[in-house]
This record gives C-alpha cells, structure tokens and sequence, in this order.
C-alpha cells in the first residue's frame, strides 16, 4: 500500500485534512518562547492575534526527524511504501528532517520528494498524489508525477512589506528590491524553490490587474490547472480574484486557501497568492 504523507505548509485546511485521512507532520510556531504546533494548538486567527501583541518577530521551526520517525516505523512494519511530499528545501528544513529520518529504515521504502514550492500549490500536488494512489497508480509512476507538475508550477504573489521575508531568511532574490519597497508593490514568485522577484508595479491595483493578466494568458482552461488562490486578510480580494477567474475562463470552482501559520510568520500578514500548473 502507498501512503502519502504532507506536512502543514501545504495549506489545505485542518477539516480537509482530516478528510484525506493521510498524516500531516506540523510545523511549529514560536511566539514569545512559547511553541505552538501549526494548525493542531495554533490557527491563523490565533495567531493573528498574537502577532500584534508579540514582543518579537515569530519564528518557525520545522518538524524534527523524530516527528516522522514513528510515521516511518508504523508503515515498514507493515510493509507499505510512504512518499513524502515536503515544501522547497530552500525555504524550510521539513525535507532535511523527513531525510534524516528516512535514514533509521534502510529496508523501508520511504521517499521524500522535494517539491520546491509551497501554499497552494504544495497543496495542489498533495490533493494530485492522493488521487493517483487511489487510481492504483505506483510508487515510481507516482513520484515521477509529482516531480513532473513541480516542475510546471507558476505561482504570483504579494506581500505587503518584505521585511517578514528578511528577517526570516526566506527573502531570496527579492532582496535586491530592499530600499525601493516604497515606491513599488513587487509581484513575487518562486523560482527554483526561491523567492524571487517578477515584476516591479507600481500600486496594488495595478500589480492585481496584472496578476489577473499572468493567470488569464497562462493558466490552461481545464480542472487540471489546478488553480488556486490563497490569503491571508484578504477574503475579499482573493474572493474578489476566484470570482473573476470562474468568469474568465469558464472554472465551476477556484478554491481559496487561507494561508497557515507557518507561512504568514515568513511573510506577514495581507498575502495574496495565486497558483496554477501549466501543461509544458
């Protein structure tokens, strides 16, 4: 039996995890050195609302291998195979731990797939994984799968200021707009499993019409696509955005994600981000 494991920087919601019945290891929160496990003792809302009486900036941790260990054990005993599905290496250290903790079962068949995004589109491949497990599909098949739609991700976002990015490490290439934050409202992206920038805008309108453009010029018109769109204290623009998207381009169902914990600790809140995977 395959067995697909997440982790909780994909953000699908706690209720829709608990629905796919697979296990997700947390991340964990550190506000005032007090830890939380994201999404089990701390949810956006929460947090939100710790954010603004923080003395300090949280901080992330990524699961230890000790997390997965007893994942890990529960399944070679058993016999079945796992596929680790994690976020870019590049941004947390949850593959590095899934790794070394794939290290104690030398006979088992566990593997950690590195997929070099993360939110919605971690999400995404996640859902497309399950979905070709219960369509009898094998480990190699499987995994050779979710390296092939990685690969075909495009993800847009923005934040408000990019000092969360900064302080957390997780700034990539984007540093280069430090100093010009001011004067422009930069869409991000990943590429390579880092942030990076994509276009300079001069004003959130401006940099949301564009965003529209990125998605209405490359987003495949079929449930394939996958597209997504994900926030954090914006539901009415991202409800605003799956709106227009369902018009445009003919989808019955965008699906807004709100962005977990782990993830706003990195950006700040007000995030916006769409996702969608291209055919090529």
């Amino acid at each position: 039996m395959i067995n697909i494991i997440a982790d909780t920087l994909c953000g699908i919601p706690r209720e829709e995890q608990a629905k796919l019945g697979i296990p997700f290891v947390s991340m964990v929160i550190i506000i005032d050195g007090q830890s939380y496990r994201d999404m089990i003792d701390i949810d956006t809302p929460t947090f939100l609302k710790k954010l603004k009486t923080s003395i300090v900036l949280p901080k992330t941790a990524a699961p230890q291998p000790e997390d997965y260990i007893p994942l890990f054990r529960k399944l070679a005993q058993k016999g079945d195979t796992a596929i680790v599905i994690t976020a870019s290496k590049e941004i947390s250290m949850t593959y590095r731990s899934a790794w070394i903790a794939r290290q104690e079962f030398p006979d088992a068949d566990i593997r950690v797939v590195d997929t070099r995004t993360v939110g919605g589109g971690l999400g995404s491949i996640v859902l497309q994984a399950l979905f070709w497990v219960k369509a009898g599909w094998d480990a190699d098949r499987i995994v050779a799968g979710i390296n092939w739609m990685a690969q075909r991700e495009r993800m847009f976002f923005l934040v408000d200021t990019l000092v969360y990015l900064q302080k957390g490490g997780r700034i990539g290439g984007a540093a280069a707009l430090i100093g010009t934050v001011l004067q422009i409202k930069p869409i991000l992206t990943l590429h390579d499993g880092k942030v990076e920038p994509y276009e300079k805008i001069r004003t959130k309108s401006a940099a949301l019409n564009r965003i529209k453009e990125l998605v209405n010029g490359g987003c495949p018109r079929k449930p394939q696509a996958w597209l997504s769109v994900s926030q954090c204290s914006a539901l009415k623009t991202a409800t605003d955005l799956a709106t227009d998207f369902k018009k445009s381009m003919g989808f019955k169902y965008v699906p807004i994600y709100l962005v977990p914990p782990a993830i706003v600790v990195n950006t700040g809140p007000n995030i916006l981000s769409v996702s969608f995977f291209v055919d090529e």
